[in-house]
């Protein structure tokens, strides 16, 4: 008998207008998703394609201006500050740039500590919590004994982007919204930290949602791929359907634009 995958998020007509008047910008326009509990999708889309906006909204960074987001069935509560709060228990993001992504004076300790008391875990023994610290760090081939005490601007932009996979590891949030978050590091780190999330994702369930310009990063990890331009979602399905059997000229472009090492590049488009 086939598994009944479960819709964890949703949204309808999701929309966001910026500005007013003539001023105003449509970043969001009307985008209908529906992902499904332990898979991988991809939001691919240029610079102000709306797709990082959108991600803010699914959050709940900023407000929509119209549509409704839909978590678990439920039309999404987070009026309140206990219900945001309850709702970020759930969905967690790894940011583009870990440099702004941590208070710089709150230690490491503190950064992993928070983890685990928003898990409820704030009455665990002190060696208890330290063992968890231990085996998160470990999860990304850290050592916590080599953080401790430390700040995250002590850290390079790599140990970075792994120790906010370490906060994910304790979290277990089941939605991880992902935005560009092996774009500011190197190649090799880079396939190191899209493994872990993968290792994540089998291990706990979750379902990852990958925000990127990067549309190989997309055939590579997704099981989903939505295709977003000027706000609007052009395309959407499978990630062997959208990239090798593209239909919109937009996804068509963006896979032209791809560079071939076996071919020569044709610069004349940039």
């Amino acid at each position: 008998m086939a598994i009944t995958k479960q819709i964890c998020l949703s949204t309808s007509g999701l929309t966001k207008i910026f500005g007013f008047g003539r001023r105003q910008t449509v970043a969001v326009d009307h985008v209908d998703l529906n992902l499904y509990e332990g898979e991988v999708v991809s939001i691919v889309g240029e610079s102000g394609s709306g797709k990082t906006t959108l991600a803010k909204i699914l959050l709940g960074l900023i407000n929509e201006t119209a549509g409704d987001v839909f978590f678990q069935g439920q039309k999404r509560d987070i009026s309140s500050h206990q219900k945001r709060q309850e709702y970020w228990r759930n969905i967690q993001a790894i940011f583009q740039d870990p440099f702004s992504s941590y208070n710089i004076f709150n230690k490491i300790d503190s950064v992993l500590l928070d983890c685990i008391n928003m898990r409820g875990g704030r009455g665990l023994a002190r060696a208890a919590k330290v063992e968890l610290m231990r085996e998160a760090c470990s999860f990304v081939n850290l050592k916590f004994e080599e953080l401790t005490n430390k700040y995250p601007f002590e850290l390079s932009g790599g140990q970075m982007q792994r120790l906010m996979i370490a906060r994910i590891f304790l979290l277990k949030p089941k939605i991880l919204i992902a935005d560009e978050p092996t774009s500011m590091i190197d190649a090799c780190s880079r396939a190191t930290i899209l493994d872990e999330l993968m290792k994540l994702r089998d291990e706990i369930k979750m379902t990852i949602i990958f925000i990127t310009h990067d549309i190989g990063l997309a055939y590579y990890v997704s099981d989903q791929v939505y295709i977003m331009e000027r706000g609007k979602i052009v395309e959407s399905g499978s990630a062997d359907e959208v990239i090798l059997r593209p239909r919109a000229a937009y996804t068509q472009r963006l896979i032209s634009d791809v560079p071939k090492i076996h071919e020569e590049w044709d610069l004349s488009t940039v």
